[in-house]
């Protein structure tokens, strides 16, 4: 007696490839339609964006810290793509559980529902109607699905399934959910029906008795159907959404001329040496942090700005009127506490905005108060120290950037700005509200995670030229870099060779305390091979970067930094 075959016949096989292709065409639909309905109805409730934006609100202090340290400025593309690539696995996983019952497909879809909604609904200011997207999608799709497997079905007929004395009996029935398994005989009619009639299926295979020819063609318009539907609603999502974007609103700001200008920069702030980092910051090249997956459009003409809680007076006004408003320009280094060490989370512009001292002291701080709880429209809260604002004239509520109005990504159309604290205590991009409350009382976003609420930035420097593991000349080796100490200003750089002596660097004029300052330093490398080299900075306290290192958790990284080259 024959044993009988275990192992899935090659039909069995495509059914199931098939199904996985039919699932991964029905995420298509789902998210294309959900895009389309999020356009439509003005949602934030898109899948993959609520997914990703609420992942980046539970995600781990050191998994956050992992992924900019590792993915820099494409840490949030690195999610998305996690995200897709999940959602394609489990999307080809439901397809092919499909194809053996249709109600696993279906569940699949449901448990997609369920992740996509309680996403949705969690987002910052979220509604119910943000729900709408993820269940538009997953409706369209339910009907994609079951469209898309009963053509798999008709396409792979499942293998007849061998009975007792090695025959093969039976077949699935075109559109039928039961998948059998076993070996494949291809047209022979071993069903003991009577006579032998031939049919040609769509592709030409032949079909007696109890076997079902293969339906091919169904199944490739059924796939081109279900592609081209995505397609169409991803596209006409996409184009829609350009109505919400405040381009066009922000080329129309002209922004006055400031009732205080920033003192002209003085000759010799720029060595100018190639692969030093500039002065000054294009609005291009600027850093970005921050958790939003889709950069907040707010429009000027509907911004407003209020101040309460522990006030003599609430105020609110418009961005027209605040740009009525006596304005001043502050050249001002900004440093993320994501950082690290030696790290490019940082850059330096020319700031124009209302000094944030007098709109406190127009609003009238009461006794007591000691923190400005800062809100953005995505929903971000910062906390900042009410005396470091009223200490520090520099501190703005800016509306321009390098002589134009806020760039969309760096807080457009007002964010906030104080010197010498790290972002996350100081920078609010999109900010509507300050609240002046105090920190027993309440916690900001990033405090409530373990960051500490006071965050001066710490005393730090960085080599930029020659780069990591480069190649120099024997001979006169120029290394130069930039160092910062925002509010205290930088006195004097080190550099040292192999934990050799160290070596007075030239520094590059002051602008101000608030920014930045090139240095370089003239290194004789006469010794062939590998050489280490190092850079520390003193601040105007007197107070000298520390050899310490820590991570950027809980308030900014510490430690020197260093390059390794090779002298040929």
């Amino acid at each position: 007696m024959r044993s009988v075959m275990t192992s899935p016949s090659l039909p069995t096989v495509r059914r199931y490839l098939a199904g996985a292709v039919s699932g991964m065409l029905t995420a298509a639909v789902a998210l294309g339609v959900a895009e389309l309905a999020a356009a439509v109805t003005g949602s934030q409730g898109a899948p993959v964006i609520a997914v990703g934006e609420t992942a980046i609100n539970l995600t781990p202090i050191p998994v956050k810290d992992f992924a900019i340290a590792h993915f820099g400025s494409h840490d949030k593309e690195a999610l998305i793509t996690g995200i897709v690539v999940l959602l394609i696995g489990f999307a080809a996983l439901i397809g092919a559980l499909a194809v053996r019952r249709i109600w696993f497909g279906l569940a699949g879809l449901v448990v997609f529902a369920g992740v996509g909604v309680a996403a949705a609904i969690h987002l910052p200011n979220a509604t119910a109607a943000d729900a709408v997207p993820t269940l538009a999608g997953v409706a369209v799709s339910a009907v994609a699905l079951v469209i898309l497997v009963r053509s798999v079905w008709a396409a792979f007929p499942a293998a007849p399934h061998r009975a007792a004395g090695g025959l093969a009996v039976g077949g699935s029935r075109a559109g039928g959910p039961e998948l059998t398994e076993g070996p494949y005989l291809g047209d022979l009619d071993l069903t003991g029906a009577q006579g032998a009639s031939e049919a040609s299926g769509a592709d030409g295979a032949r079909n007696t008795g109890g076997a079902v020819a293969p339906d091919r063609r169904r199944f490739l318009i059924a796939g081109a159907g279900a592609a081209a539907l995505a397609a169409a609603a991803g596209a006409g999502g996409d184009k829609l959404l350009g109505r919400f974007s405040i381009a066009s609103s922000r080329a129309e700001v002209r922004l006055p001329a400031p009732a205080v200008t920033a003192k002209a920069v003085p000759a010799g702030v720029d060595f100018k040496i190639p692969g030093l980092t500039p002065f000054f910051t294009s609005n291009n090249s600027f850093y970005r942090v921050d958790t939003d997956l889709i950069l907040p459009q707010v429009s000027p003409e509907s911004w407003t700005l209020k101040i309460d809680g522990m006030v003599d007076r609430e105020l609110e006004f418009t961005f027209a009127e605040l740009l009525k408003m006596p304005l001043t320009e502050n050249d001002m280094t900004l440093v993320c506490v994501s950082n690290s060490v030696g790290g490019t989370y940082n850059g330096n512009a020319r700031w124009l905005g209302v000094p944030l001292a007098g709109l406190l002291r127009k609003a009238g701080v009461k006794a007591g108060a000691d923190q400005v709880l800062s809100a953005a429209t995505d929903g971000m809260t910062i906390s900042t120290p009410i005396q470091t604002i009223m200490d520090t004239q520099g501190a703005l509520l800016a509306v321009g950037m390098n002589g134009q109005p806020l760039p969309v990504a760096h807080g457009f159309p007002a964010r906030m700005l104080v010197p010498g604290l790290y972002g996350y205590v100081s920078a609010t991009k999109w900010v509507t509200r300050l609240t002046l409350t105090t920190f027993a009382a309440q916690k900001a976003y990033w405090t409530q995670r373990g960051y500490t609420a006071q965050a001066p930035i710490k005393t730090e420097s960085r080599i930029d030229v020659p780069k990591p593991l480069a190649q120099v000349k024997a001979g006169h080796v120029t290394v130069a870099g930039v160092a910062w100490a925002p509010a205290k200003g930088i006195a004097a750089v080190e550099v040292n060779v192999d934990n050799g002596p160290w070596h007075q660097a030239k520094l590059a004029a002051v602008d101000s305390i608030e920014t930045w300052r090139q240095w370089m330093w003239d290194w004789d490398a006469t010794s062939p091979g590998l050489h280490t080299l190092q850079v520390r900075a003193t601040d105007n306290s007197g107070a000298t970067q520390t050899s310490a290192r820590a991570q950027v958790f809980p308030n900014g990284a510490s430690g020197w930094d260093s390059t390794v080259v090779t002298v040929t």
